[in-house]
């Protein structure tokens, strides 16, 4: 049996031979940071994925290479059942991309029991891929947890409306993802988010005018259909 080291160097020569310099400068252009980034597509990092489930020690060292793929691909590996409170927190301290970040927190850390507690603890923290990773991971859950009571996520709109006001491109998308999930879970919850993207509309600031103009112009218009 392969030991999760030799595997974890066995993935990692892989992803070195599909390494793609060209990728690398373009990925830059959309914000993906190139530092340690091989260019690997996600095709490839999804095949290697599937080979390799829920295997929660693989995860830990791809994660621990630093490589940008390895760490996208830890998040398609890991089993939830095994992630802990501790390696969120590790986890997240690392982030240093947007893709990382919604890779990891759509495809592991919102399936985690720990994903609420971390959704209202990281909402408030100040670095920027932390509080990015809180939004995402609300996002995510009105997308997949299906039985989550309406209560939890009207919950969340006052943590949404609280951060609106930050300018920093990748916190305020996360927060305009976050309202508009929320608002297309159902018409309760989209009357809900309606009014809160109204109320953070009149806080004046340009990031609050982007999120709630956004989130309108869809829930609105979704809302009407529904009519």
């Amino acid at each position: 049996m392969t030991t999760d080291s030799a595997l974890t160097t066995d993935i990692i020569a892989t992803l070195r031979t599909f390494a793609n310099p060209a990728n690398v400068a373009g990925m830059a252009r959309y914000g993906i940071n190139p530092k340690g980034t091989l260019g690997v597509s996600m095709p490839v990092l999804r095949k290697i994925g599937r080979e390799n489930r829920r295997n929660h020690g693989l995860a830990l060292e791809l994660w621990q290479s630093g490589i940008h793929e390895a760490r996208i691909l830890a998040a398609l590996v890991d089993d939830a059942k095994q992630v802990t409170a501790r390696q969120m927190e590790a986890w997240v301290r690392d982030f240093d991309s947007w893709d990382i970040c919604d890779g990891v927190c759509c495809n592991r850390f919102d399936k985690t029991p720990f994903a609420r507690t971390k959704i209202r603890a990281w909402t408030k923290r100040r670095a920027e891929y932390v509080k990015r990773a809180g939004f995402v991971l609300m996002a995510a859950l009105a997308v997949h947890d299906k039985q989550a009571p309406d209560e939890l996520f009207l919950e969340f709109l006052p943590l949404i409306e609280r951060e609106a006001h930050d300018e920093r491109n990748f916190v305020r998308k996360a927060v305009n993802w976050a309202l508009r999930q929320i608002g297309k879970r159902n018409p309760r919850l989209r009357r809900a988010a309606i009014a809160s993207a109204r109320r953070i509309r009149m806080q004046g600031t340009k990031a609050a005018r982007w999120i709630a103009t956004d989130a309108l112009r869809e829930l609105v218009e979704r809302d009407l259909r529904a009519r």
